[in-house]
């Protein structure tokens, strides 16, 4: 589900439509989130070894800050929503 831009920061796993208003998301990066995420909410896996496990998975990089507060905001738990602008 494509939702619209309400920064100048696209969020991992998503990328800015050809219409330059709407993040289309990447399911490929989405899923590498969603794995890691539970590893690391387990303590199976380390912020920065999830981190390197994804860059290796999608060839984009993430710090282990940017994943922590992708797990932390619950972002992978709910569907894509639209935003409101403002």
């Amino acid at each position: 589900m494509d939702r619209q831009r309400t920064s100048s920061t696209i969020p991992y796993g998503y990328e800015l439509d050809e219409d330059g208003k709407t993040l289309k998301p990447i399911e490929e990066q989405l899923n590498a989130l969603r794995i890691v995420a539970d590893l690391v909410k387990d303590n199976t896996l380390s912020l920065r070894d999830a981190c390197l496990w994804v860059e290796h998975q999608t060839g984009r990089s993430l710090s282990h800050t940017g994943l922590r507060k992708i797990i932390d905001n619950g972002r992978l738990d709910q569907e894509p929503r639209e935003l409101s602008e403002g």
